[in-house]
């Protein structure tokens, strides 16, 4: 079935594309940009893969596609058929590798500012109006926010908060509350009871049926009124697990996405706006497997919101994109020269997080280096011959098996502290990151730092209106092409 819709989906992405470069080659730009003002979309999806750019959506395309010499080929995305392909710059008023606060924040609002700061111009006092909210008091669109982390975290808030500290939780969560949207779904709300009464109580007392019932969220509807989705599995920080982590009857990003669709359809219109947080969590902790499943999780929720557009394909906007790179991620790494295997990381069982846990139960007086391999070998696929390695690529060499010594003598003694150790470990539990710097490097993946990098962002668009986002732009530029197109 899935082999069956992708190959409609390159029907019609083909169709799209002839058309616009018939277009586009046949007609003025006048021409173009007068059939780009006629576009109205009344749907719109906004798809953020927040830390993803051009590494981890062409990783999540090897890692299906085929490796073997003469037969090189990608296992295309969804969003990566869209017949409409731009590029936007991140770079904030602070910096050239800016956070998330401030890119979502251009992303919704059209404007730059500090790294830190949501929905505020540079003076950390002139608010901003987001395309969300404009949508909401112009034109009377349903609105939807999902993501698979906190709800209150700095992309999701982009859209309806404004604080000049994106840490501001509580007061994050209060306009979450006041903002009036008519769908929330994905992850909790960090620190909901931190300033006074709970966010959720509050959520339901202004109308809201907030839930983490799994029958009851797969039951949601346009009767359901205003909703808080929660999802009824989540890990310690709060979020939605990691795709590698989830079991297969756990609800997905695309479940989420599939009833807000259900709760948000209406004749006026919606704005649904979808967020992959974790990508950019495990870009921060150098996890290429985690990275790359959650991407793929991304295209699936796309997916999704596509077979709605072909219901309504004259009235349906999507938009996918990142907010910045995170990581540094490379395809190609010096160790591996003009090769790569990213069948390796298939030995990978879980993310960095659900082996932190592992090691804390783990570890206590007793706990040895053997005891740590048998974890390695089970976990990671790797060992030192093989009888513990998955594979003889997965055998680890001298090298690799000083830094994992290292790291877990590090990790044992809590030196952690130190400039080099900073560099190796970027705050992280140093055998988990060095299990995955090891994996990563076998499979020809390289990373350049723990944080944010200044990399453009690709944007793909299909639908009424794409044509609007092809060429390259700042950030800002995005939600004044939706606000043009909306006429808001």
């Amino acid at each position: 079935m899935k082999t069956l819709r992708r190959l409609l989906f390159m029907i019609v992405f083909s169709v799209a594309a002839l058309c616009a470069y018939a277009q586009g080659t046949g007609e003025t730009s006048t021409a173009v940009n007068a059939y780009v003002s006629d576009a109205q979309p009344k749907y719109i999806f906004m798809f953020i893969g927040d830390g993803m750019s051009s590494p981890q959506i062409n990783s999540a395309q090897i890692i299906g596609g085929c490796n073997e010499s003469g037969k090189i080929e990608l296992d295309k995305l969804t969003f990566t058929r869209f017949p409409v392909v731009g590029i936007q710059y991140t770079q904030d008023a602070t910096s050239f590798c800016p956070d998330s606060a401030s890119t979502a924040t251009s992303l919704s609002s059209g404007f730059k500012t500090h790294s830190g700061v949501i929905g505020m111009g540079i003076d950390k006092t002139t608010k901003g109006v987001t395309i969300a909210e404009k949508l909401k008091a112009e034109k009377d669109f349903k609105i939807g926010i999902v993501s698979t982390v906190t709800l209150n975290h700095a992309t999701p808030a982009a859209y309806y908060a404004h604080v000049a500290n994106r840490n501001d939780y509580y007061d994050i969560g209060l306009q979450l509350v006041e903002s009036g949207f008519d769908y929330f779904g994905g992850g909790s709300i960090n620190k909901a009871e931190d300033g006074g009464e709970s966010i959720y109580s509050l959520l339901e007392k202004a109308g809201y049926l907030v839930t983490s019932d799994r029958d009851e969220i797969l039951s949601l509807g346009a009767e359901s009124g205003k909703v808080y989705a929660q999802s009824p599995v989540l890990q310690d920080d709060g979020a939605m697990k990691y795709a590698i982590d989830a079991k297969d009857d756990e609800l997905k990003l695309k479940d989420f996405v599939r009833k807000g669709i259900d709760v948000l359809y209406n004749e006026k219109g919606f704005f649904f706006m979808i967020e992959s947080g974790k990508i950019d969590w495990a870009g921060h902790a150098n996890d290429a497997a985690s990275n790359i499943y959650d991407t793929l999780a991304l295209d699936e929720a796309v997916e999704v919101a596509l077979e709605f557009a072909f219901d309504h394909p004259e009235e349906t906007l999507i938009i996918v994109t990142g907010d910045h790179e995170t990581g540094g991620m490379t395809i190609g790494y010096a160790a591996t020269g003009y090769n790569t295997a990213y069948d390796i990381l298939s030995a990978q069982k879980l993310s960095f997080v659900a082996f932190d846990e592992k090691l804390i139960d783990a570890m206590d007086s007793d706990f040895t280096f053997e005891d740590l391999m048998a974890m390695v070998s089970s976990d990671f696929g790797l060992g030192r011959n093989l009888e513990e390695a998955c594979s003889e690529a997965l055998i680890l060499n001298e090298y690799e098996l000083a830094k994992l010594q290292k790291a877990f003598d590090d990790a044992v003694q809590g030196n952690m502290d130190g400039y080099e150790e900073s560099l190796l470990y970027g705050g992280y539990n140093p055998i988990s990151v060095t299990l995955t710097h090891i994996i990563n490097n076998k499979a020809g993946i390289g990373w350049t730092s723990y944080a944010h990098t200044g990399l453009p962002v690709p944007v793909y668009a299909y639908g009424a209106g794409a044509e609007l986002f092809s060429g390259s732009y700042e950030n800002i530029e995005v939600a004044k092409k939706l606000m043009a197109l909306t006429g808001v």
